[in-house]
């Protein structure tokens, strides 16, 4: 019995100390690791503030949510990563945080143009609409002529009336504009019946990517100002991150530290479960993709503090049933099962808290909230299940070892 115990402890220490060499570079990839938000990673701030309509009509919570919508697609056809758009219905604004942006004045033209495309006669009527699109991508021109084209891919509807259009402008040219500027005006040589066409001219593949981003997004319902740009460097974010780690190593060294001083060799197995606890909960943001901001790693620290403090309940328990006269064994079952009340009560009332702030908060409260939830959920776990086994396996090794292992003197 003996010796399986230990040879238990010794491969759970070997496993652990294996997993975390393992995940240090997958969980620090800046590519495919956890991501960062903006106050770590740097990147751009944006407040877009929408104008009144020319023709008086108010702007409508409706119209907010359209845009809101479209403005997301925009960010995410773009390729950010874990990118943060709200509304402000009160202020009639939307609210963009982009992390890694390294071209923000490109993100700011392309986010706040309106982008309404359609097709128009020689005179100005408007015959057809961007809305009947379904697709819309940049390549290389298929005539071979060099340059760049999107490629346009119409909606069912859409292909019917733009065959229509086509059939009956053959010969005649169609003037395509986006917003109020002309991109092209082609000849129409033969009925385009297939709901495929292409818009030509462009010098650059990257000029025709954009344009295809605005034209499948769709229009905004309403247009857009910059209210606001605020651009965060990296360096500020690095710093802020390495500050924060820093903080949370010397936060660790005195957790472990008062663990081994006040609860000895409970103490030992508490600071080896918070590495698997730490382990858990940073694959977990990995998992979910958590975007890790200073708020964040606040809510990771505490739920740190937290998972300690389940320890020191469960231990505080266990030394009155030894004080009591139980055997260690004894003691240790019967401390964890009375404290499993008051663990459960306590930080089930915090969790609810989080999910709360999760559902009403938004932006940093939210990646607070998420964090808390997500380190409550592990230590739970990691204190009733993992810590309760690893010490039934030490106390195991030596049933009748001196109580002064469990920081409880022999004549308490």
């Amino acid at each position: 019995m003996r010796r399986g115990n230990i040879i238990k402890l010794v491969a759970l220490v070997l496993l652990v100390a294996t997993a975390v060499a393992l995940s240090i570079k997958p969980l620090v990839d800046p590519v495919k690791g956890i991501p960062l938000g903006l106050d770590l990673r740097g990147g751009v701030h944006l407040v877009l503030q929408a104008e009144p309509n020319k023709n008086g009509v108010p702007i409508t919570n409706a119209d907010m949510d359209k845009a809101k919508a479209i403005i997301a697609k925009r960010v995410n056809d773009l390729g950010v990563s874990e990118p943060i758009v709200q509304a402000d219905y009160n202020n009639k604004r939307i609210i963009v945080d982009l992390a890694g942006v390294t071209d923000p004045d490109k993100a700011v033209d392309i986010l706040k143009t309106t982008a309404k495309l359609t097709f128009r006669d020689a005179q100005g009527n408007v015959l057809l609409q961007g809305d009947e699109l379904t697709d819309a991508k940049g390549g290389q021109d298929p005539t071979n002529a060099g340059g760049f084209v999107v490629n346009l891919t119409f909606s069912t509807d859409g292909a019917k009336k733009f065959a229509d259009l086509t059939t009956k402008y053959l010969g005649q040219q169609i003037d395509i504009y986006l917003d109020e500027k002309l991109l092209t005006n082609p000849k129409v040589d033969t009925p385009v019946l297939n709901g495929q066409a292409y818009i030509n001219g462009y010098a650059t593949l990257e000029a025709a990517a954009n344009h295809a981003v605005l034209m499948r997004s769709g229009s905004l319902p309403v247009s857009m100002s910059i209210a606001e740009k605020r651009q965060v460097g990296a360096s500020l974010g690095i710093d802020s991150l390495n500050k924060s780690i820093h903080a949370g190593i010397y936060s660790l060294i005195f957790i472990f530290l008062f663990m081994l001083v006040f609860y000895r060799l409970p103490g030992v197995v508490a600071d080896f479960s918070l590495i698997v606890y730490a382990l858990i909960v940073l694959w977990a943001f990995w998992g979910f993709r958590v975007v890790l901001t200073l708020p964040g790693i606040a809510g990771f620290i505490l739920s740190i503090g937290m998972a300690v403090d389940f320890n020191i309940i469960i231990y505080e328990r266990v030394k009155e049933e030894i004080r009591a006269g139980k055997s260690i064994r004894a003691g240790v079952e019967s401390g964890f099962s009375r404290a499993f009340i008051t663990v459960i009560d306590a930080h089930v009332t915090t969790l609810i808290a989080a999910i709360t702030l999760y559902i009403l908060g938004s932006g940093s409260v939210k990646g607070f909230a998420l964090t808390l939830g997500i380190g409550i959920i592990v230590s739970l776990f990691t204190a009733i299940t993992f810590t309760r086994q690893v010490l039934r396996w030490t106390v195991g090794i030596n049933p009748k070892m001196k109580t002064f292992w469990f920081g409880v003197r022999g004549d308490e």
